[in-house]
């Protein structure tokens, strides 16, 4: 069975607990905070994934980074069972089809937005309703800076791209003047 395959069948057994007892929300950002930390710290990893430390030694471990992430026992005992099959590399895929089978379940469309200098608040509100009006979803905005951006914002929604900076704006003047 494929990567990708044992991460789905695990996001889809973790789903189906959370819409059953209604914790789905909780249950994907939970195995998110985990999957970030896995993934973050080399340490982690070579530990845990090595099968010649000893179970108990893992388990301890596992269960010590579960109190301190402040998992709920069904994530919890998810990435202790992923642990004893020597399945945690698969829990950062996991984690994205969870949270994707998540937002597609609440109406959720997840965007990024980059821009020159950091956004005030007011300005992120307007373009976060105008992304909601645009999808007809309820809009998350992620915010990053790129001063390399000059001026303007590149927002990134799913595979969609609205490119209005000024970088892109003077390449594109750039390359008329040079094909005239």
């Amino acid at each position: 069975m494929s990567f990708e395959a044992i991460a789905a069948r695990y996001a889809q057994a973790l789903f189906d607990i959370g819409v059953e007892t209604g914790t789905l929300g909780r249950i994907a950002d939970e195995t998110q905070s985990f999957a970030d930390t896995y993934a973050a710290s080399d340490e982690l990893r070579s530990v845990l994934d090595n099968p010649l430390v000893p179970e108990a030694s893992r388990d301890a471990l596992l269960r010590e980074v579960a109190a301190r992430l402040g998992l709920g026992d069904i994530v919890k005992n998810t990435m202790r069972l992923l642990a004893q099959r020597h399945r945690l590399a698969v829990v950062p895929a996991m984690a994205r089809t969870l949270v994707k089978m998540s937002d597609d379940q609440q109406g959720i469309v997840r965007a990024s937005v980059t821009s020159a200098a950091a956004m005030d608040e007011a300005y992120a509100k307007r373009l976060q309703a105008e992304l909601e009006k645009m999808m007809g979803k309820r809009v998350v905005l992620t915010r990053k800076v790129d001063t390399t951006l000059l001026a303007g914002v590149v927002t990134r929604v799913g595979d969609t791209v609205i490119d209005g900076s000024l970088r892109t704006r003077l390449n594109g003047l750039k390359s008329q003047l040079m094909s005239m």
